[in-house]
């Protein structure tokens, strides 16, 4: 592999050479462990190049580049550094500003042996990274005040590309299906309403194959009041069949549902936080759709909000889980590991509820929550999300 190295010191180092000692040592070292070739590049070729590198050499570096490298290149910025000359101490000064900027950016520093293995890891992705089709059918709902999504941003940051999809074209969908029958379920239910439900389904996944879509996230009050019918067996039954299914509009929940399948090949229920015991330190979760395949069981009752429709009361496993969601502006992520203790079934709530108690404090809820919607996966995924949530410049976010 060729690395391009654009290098930046200060002046007051008191030497005209273009690299210092300390800066060819490691170089050499590297070139030798690694077999990869190290070539230094200008300014403008930074702007064009495949694999980067910033090798900061000394302290006081760090006005060059907020001079010159900044307001010229958009990132990433990996900074190679090393233990003399103050190198370091500007790299991590650097890192901060840049991801003050919600920019991306990481210091390659320590033994030769872990710069090499990230290296190759920061670059071993190709150069065109597969672009993933989400569609937003219908808007977010009115009370997701907090929940757009830059669509641009999310394209740059996580080749996610956002399709609108309206209103009129889902409605107009359910009505083809409306003389279709329906699967058999497990779960007894009035006949009519269960085909109303599984006609909704029908409708969705047409949507998701005409619009090429790997997932989606639907305005699904509207369509209560619309056909009345509820699209919770729809978005349960999607997200059984790896379609990633979020509702209310809630872009920033479908991306992360999205991640995490794409992570951990593993499905998500998506849940509003009911009531907080900070004194526990535990969380009572629940939403009227749930992925079937996560359920030990489940039965058919009412949608909640509406009293209408179908909504699903899943039984969840009790013992490892991990919380996660991701902002709205796509720079932080929560992620956080617990144990499901129970599941709960109370009139005033979502169908399927559960008491989560959380590692860390749950107070995170109260004072720092990234919205409304969280998502809840089985087992404990924390180092791994974070590693992989923190690949596309994210920071982690605690209470």
């Amino acid at each position: 592999m060729e690395i391009q190295i654009y290098p930046i010191r200060s002046v007051l180092k008191g030497s005209s050479a273009f690299i210092s000692a300390d800066s060819e040592k490691l170089l050499k070292a590297l070139n030798e462990r690694s077999g990869d070739t190290f070539s230094f590049i200008s300014l403008e070729e930074l702007k064009h190049a495949t694999h980067p590198l910033i090798l900061v050499q000394s302290g006081g570096s760090e006005g060059f580049f907020l001079r010159d490298i900044y307001p010229a290149y958009d990132g990433p910025y990996y900074l190679l550094t090393y233990g003399s000359s103050n190198s370091l101490a500007a790299s991590l000064e650097i890192l901060t500003f840049i991801k003050e900027k919600n920019r991306k950016g990481e210091v390659l520093h320590g033994d030769i042996d872990y710069i090499i293995s990230r290296i190759h890891e920061l670059f071993a992705k190709p150069a065109q990274e597969e672009v993933h089709r989400l569609g937003v059918f219908g808007t977010p709902s009115d009370w997701l005040i907090s929940s757009n999504v830059d669509y641009q941003r999310a394209k740059d940051i996580l080749n996610i590309e956002l399709v609108d999809v309206p209103e009129e074209e889902i409605l107009s969908k359910v009505k083809e299906h409306q003389e279709e029958g329906h699967e058999k379920f497990s779960a007894p239910f009035d006949e009519k309403e269960l085909t109303k439900a599984y006609q909704i389904y029908s409708a969705l996944k047409d949507l998701v194959e005409e619009h090429r879509l790997e997932g989606y996230t639907l305005r699904c009050f509207d369509i209560i009041g619309a056909v009345h019918m509820s699209a919770c067996l729809g978005l349960a039954l999607c997200n059984k069949e790896d379609i990633i299914a979020t509702c209310e509009g809630d872009v920033p929940a479908m991306i992360t549902a999205h991640l995490i399948q794409k992570r951990l090949n593993q499905h998500a229920f998506q849940a509003n936080p009911q009531w907080i015991d900070p004194k526990e330190n535990t969380i009572s979760l629940a939403h009227c759709t749930y992925p079937l395949d996560m359920a030990d069981e489940y039965h058919f009752e009412t949608h909640f909000e509406s009293g209408i429709g179908l909504g699903i009361h899943g039984k969840m496993r009790q013992g490892d889980c991990t919380i996660v969601k991701i902002s709205a502006d796509l720079t932080e992520f929560y992620c956080e590991e617990g144990v499901i203790l129970e599941n709960e079934h109370r009139e005033d709530r979502c169908r399927t509820q559960i008491v989560v108690k959380l590692n860390n404090p749950v107070t995170y809820f109260l004072r720092s929550s990234l919205g409304n919607h969280h998502q809840v996966i089985y087992g404990h995924h924390e180092k791994e999300l974070k590693a992989y949530f923190e690949s596309f410049g994210l920071r982690q976010i605690k209470a």
